[in-house]
Order: structure tokens, then C-alpha cells, then sequence
């Protein structure tokens, strides 16, 4: 159940936007708070909230010997997420391609 677990903090972690951002912003290479809110309109000691649910989901990890403490990716848990959601291919992939149909088929009556 622990995968599961991991699962259910990922996924909870990337249901907000500003959570996807940082994420975003650390795949260019660790940065501190401050780095990090820099572009954001939210206090320091918010940016310190979402990278503490990022942590406990672990999608971040950060260094603790250092004083500035900056933030990196961590990897596992984001593919474990992807593999998890890559089992569902097989359902939507027919429905994509059907989509891809009807959508040629509006363009060519359109022309």
C-alpha cells in the first residue's frame, strides 16, 4: 500500500498550479525560497508550504547542510506517477484516434 500512498501525495501535490510551476521552475536546476518566489505573487513563506508538500510527496528533496537549503528535483516518484497513469493508455488512446477522425472530418467539410 505504501505505492499507493506515494501515488495519492503526488497526485495531490500536482493538483495545484502553483506546485506545477515550481516543479517547472526546478527543472531548470535547484534554486532557493527566495529563487523560487521570485515570480510568483505569494510570500516566501508560502513558496515554503507548497516545497514542504512537495517534499512530503516526493517530488523535491533539499539539502539540509546548507543554509540557503535549495530545492532539486527528485524523479521516482514523478515516473512512478506516469507509469501509473501509462497503464490507462490503452483506454483513451481509441478514443483519441476517434476524435482524430471526427476532427479531420469537420476540416475537410469545411474546405
Amino acid at each position: 500500500m505504501q505505492t499507493e500512498l506515494n501515488l495519492d501525495d503526488v497526485f495531490a501535490a500536482l493538483a495545484d498550479s502553483t506546485r506545477r510551476s515550481i516543479l517547472s521552475r526546478l527543472a531548470d536546476g535547484p534554486a532557493s525560497v527566495n529563487e523560487i518566489a521570485a515570480p510568483f505573487e505569494i510570500s516566501q513563506p508560502a513558496v515554503s508550504r507548497h516545497l514542504k508538500v512537495l517534499e512530503r510527496a516526493g517530488l523535491i528533496e533539499r539539502d539540509i547542510d546548507k543554509q540557503r537549503r535549495p530545492a532539486r528535483l527528485k524523479a521516482e516518484n514523478m515516473a512512478a506517477a506516469v507509469d501509473w497513469l501509462a497503464e490507462f493508455k490503452a483506454f483513451w488512446a481509441p478514443s483519441f484516434n476517434k476524435l482524430d477522425d471526427v476532427l479531420i472530418k469537420m476540416k475537410q467539410n469545411n474546405e
